[in-house]
């Protein structure tokens, strides 16, 4: 049985990792890929659970042997999510939400135009700044060179917010849990009613609300909201604002047969 394939991109620092362990543990039949890399863990990490933590050279065997299907060096490490997670999500009869950066987004999207694309945004330059230096606080790794890494880095990410279908801001969880959920939901009904028609049962009387939470954060829905937040970041916000890739293409089951190349 096919699934759904949801990815999820954001800036490190704007609580992509809270917002989606939320919605792990509210939505059914969601698989989610733990992707592999080689920098060492941070704090509570544990292999398996954040990342899979592994060498340099297990991961160029790796890249050597096909297994990814999508990779990219970050910041002097490697990041890869393996070909494996479609494997295993497909026999389990389920959808796949990959949480990868940008540059792994648009591999995947390039070879896999249908799937669900959802790129998440902090509010406001300071509130992202301050959790940035939480999170180098609580790893023991505060260093203002670090910061303005992140920190420059984050907004070279948030200039590519058009090249998703949906955009979510996350000034307030409850709210960005939703709308996430909502996004999930909709796009199940619209793909593969079908196969989701249990969801779909469930979803009838609350549907109009979901589809209302889920054009709100399409690229035309969120335009006006937005706005301040882009030119806070120092982002043109008129610029192309819906691109031909990503205009309203409708989600469909992914397909294992299918080489990913």
């Amino acid at each position: 049985m096919a699934g759904i394939l949801y990815i999820i991109s954001a800036p490190s620092g704007s609580g992509k990792s809270t917002l989606v362990a939320q919605i792990r543990s509210l939505v059914a039949d969601l698989e989610f890929s733990v992707s592999y890399t080689t920098r060492a863990p941070r704090g509570s990490e544990e292999s398996g659970r954040e990342y899979h933590f592994i060498s340099v050279a297990e991961f160029e065997r790796m890249i050597a042997e096909d297994a990814f299907m999508e990779y990219a060096d970050v910041f002097g490490n490697y990041y890869g999510t393996a070909r494996k997670s479609l494997t295993d999500a497909t026999a389990h009869g389920k959808d796949l939400l990959l949480d990868i950066d940008v540059q792994g987004a648009e591999q995947v999207r390039m070879r896999m135009p249908e799937a669900v694309t959802i790129f998440v945004l902090p509010p406001t330059p300071e509130i992202l700044e301050a959790r940035l230096r939480n999170r180098s606080r609580a790893e023991g790794l505060l260093d203002d060179a670090v910061i303005a890494r992140r920190l420059a880095k984050a907004r070279s990410e948030i200039g590519n917010y058009d090249r998703y279908r949906y955009v979510l801001l996350n000034d307030v969880l409850d709210i960005a849990v939703d709308e996430l959920s909502a996004i999930v939901a909709v796009e199940r009904v619209r793909a593969t009613p079908a196969v989701h028609s249990d969801h779909e049962q469930q979803l009838n009387s609350d549907l109009a609300r979901l589809e209302t939470l889920a054009a709100g954060c399409r690229q035309q829905g969120i335009r006006s909201r937005l706005a301040p937040v882009l030119a806070a970041f120092g982002i043109q916000p008129d610029r192309s604002i819906a691109t031909p890739q990503q205009a309203e293409p409708t989600a469909t089951p992914f397909d294992t047969a299918k080489p990913i190349r």
